[in-house]
């Protein structure tokens, strides 16, 4: 499942969102909200919007992600080669990323820091204009970014808000904090690749502490 060491982390998610993919999306935020009274302006919220750009090698990967406008929540599904997808969580009012990995059996929690509301409100404000963006592999930067596994911090599901119980209810749910890197001894669990209307692609890395 992982890659030895944190120099060349090869096991990366394509961004690429099937229709089956997206009515799961819907009907994951459509639960999250049933108990509103006012579902048909929950609807109308919800935008999809594509972003397509070349990876390293010059393959374009499109990506697609839900954007909901009157709930600040942006939710990423990622699917990789092997049509596994991961979904990612941006809960802009509360400060929180929550990473669902399908094959996990857990929920990877972490608090925003600056540049992450910097990345998802330029697609919060530029989805009301367009709904799709093509990035250029010369204008488009490039991050990665390590986070360590907190296995022994434990959150207790019940005390998240509902977008983030409704996401993971059925799994155990965890800290990370960022680290510079899982250094030699430790291996990089799997990455998660995501992309911004503002030229940015971010691979986050995930890697186990020890407890």
């Amino acid at each position: 499942r992982g890659t030895s060491g944190c120099r060349n982390p090869t096991l990366r998610y394509d961004a690429h969102l099937t229709h089956r993919n997206l009515h799961i999306v819907f009907f994951f935020l459509f639960v999250c909200f049933s108990t509103s009274n006012n579902q048909n302006v929950f609807l109308q919220s919800l935008q999809i919007v594509r972003i397509a750009v070349p990876d390293q090698t010059g393959a374009l990967i499109n990506q697609s992600a839900v954007v909901d406008q009157q709930n600040d929540l942006v939710t990423f599904s990622v699917t990789s080669p092997a049509n596994q997808t991961s979904t990612v969580l941006f809960d802009i009012k509360h400060g929180l990323i929550c990473y669902k990995p399908l094959e996990q059996d857990s929920c990877l929690l972490r608090k925003m820091e600056q540049s992450d509301y910097d990345n998802v409100h330029s697609l919060l404000h530029e989805s009301t204009h367009k709904s799709h963006f093509q990035l250029s592999e010369n204008e488009t930067q490039r991050q990665t970014e390590f986070l360590g596994v907190l296995a022994a911090s434990q959150v207790d599901v019940s005390t998240l808000e509902e977008p983030l119980q409704a996401l993971c209810r059925d799994r155990s749910v965890h800290w990370t904090r960022r680290a510079k890197g899982p250094g030699k001894q430790r291996l990089v669990y799997f990455c998660i690749d995501i992309c911004f209307p503002s030229n940015i692609c971010v691979s986050v890395c995930f890697y186990y502490l020890p407890e």
